[in-house]
């Protein structure tokens, strides 16, 4: 393959060692299926004490699934999700989220960094249901957002409050939590601020694999079938468990993506361009001009322009020193 691919997402990384490790540790006897192994029970158990919290766990095969089930379950297809304009569900899912949801909306709603603004939020739901159009009933948020934005506590909390005061579920979106954390949110916090998220597997050095937690019981009932129904209960998900305990056992999953945030603030200091938005997670995003970005590309990078026209330049637990410095040596050479 010809080509620089490192910083071009974090998906096309390799799985981390402690991933594979327990593919193969968990591939030499016979287990139960569809979930009812102790493979899955053990990555279950780690979640949750990474959590601190009491909830159901399930492992599904990618963030949209996951994202589309976890809305599903908790708007009704004459209602609406609100999520930031460049949130996932809003731009990369080809419309999953109406798909399992039978119709369900996305309303959409602008904020720097691709962070929502709690006012945007509260004035959104306070617009009086109308027959004629899907009315804002529930939220989701993402962290770390698309921008490599991390919301705090406070600020998650913040977003929570006028959903709680109604009653309304939130879902979090977590696809690269593990880099939130690494930033220092505290993932004690989540259970109380949110009724089902996703942690992000595949993007923290897993193989294809996200686990949904289901916080609030009332939406635990008969989750299973809803998974089978939406193709997301493998016959052998102790294969999808498998890599997150590997990466929770002994504290890899928060160790890369501290890495991964240490690799990304390094190319940010090296960067010759402008950097547009605060580098608290794993991502850059450069302004560059197309002739810029062509000759990057001509030199053997490959990376990506983004939804708001900067650049984003993407770490993970395999980016090393050496590829950032030799980036950066690259973009120098062609500022």
């Amino acid at each position: 393959m010809s080509g620089r691919y490192e910083f071009a997402s974090d998906n096309v990384a390799p799985a981390a060692p402690e991933a594979i490790a327990a593919l193969a540790r968990f591939n030499d006897e016979f287990m139960p299926a569809y979930g009812a192994d102790p493979v899955s029970a053990r990555a279950a158990d780690l979640v949750r004490g990474f959590l601190d919290a009491d909830a159901d766990v399930w492992f599904v095969a990618s963030g949209t699934a996951a994202n589309a089930i976890a809305l599903a379950a908790i708007c009704r297809p004459f209602d609406a999700v609100i999520a930031h304009e460049h949130a996932h569900i809003c731009t990369d899912e080809t419309g999953a989220p109406g798909l399992f949801g039978h119709g369900l909306g996305l309303h959409a709603l602008k904020g720097p960094s691709g962070k929502l603004d709690p006012a945007a939020v509260a004035k959104a739901l306070s617009r009086p249901a109308f027959a004629h159009r899907q009315a804002p009933a529930a939220l989701s948020v993402t962290n770390a957002t698309e921008y490599g934005a991390v919301y705090s506590p406070e600020e998650l909390a913040a977003l929570a409050a006028p959903l709680r005061d109604r009653g309304l579920p939130i879902h979090l979106d977590g696809a690269r939590l593990a880099n939130a954390v690494a930033s220092g949110l505290d993932p004690k916090c989540l259970s109380k601020v949110c009724d089902i998220l996703v942690l992000g597997g595949t993007k923290a050095g897993g193989t294809p694999a996200e686990a949904l937690v289901v916080f609030e019981p009332a939406l635990r009932h008969r989750f299973d079938a809803r998974l089978k129904q939406a193709g997301q209960l493998p016959s052998k998900a102790r294969f999808y468990a498998a890599p997150f305990v590997g990466l929770l056992e002994d504290g890899a999953l928060v160790r890369h993506a501290a890495h991964a945030n240490a690799m990304a603030r390094r190319l940010a200091e090296a960067m010759p361009f402008p950097v547009r938005h605060p580098v608290e997670a794993n991502a850059v995003f450069a302004e560059m001009d197309e002739a810029a970005l062509s000759r990057l590309h001509a030199a053997g990078w490959f990376v990506h322009r983004f939804l708001d026209g900067s650049v984003r330049f993407m770490c993970s637990w395999a980016t090393t020193p050496e590829a950032v410095d030799e980036l950066a040596e690259a973009l120098k050479g062609i500022a």
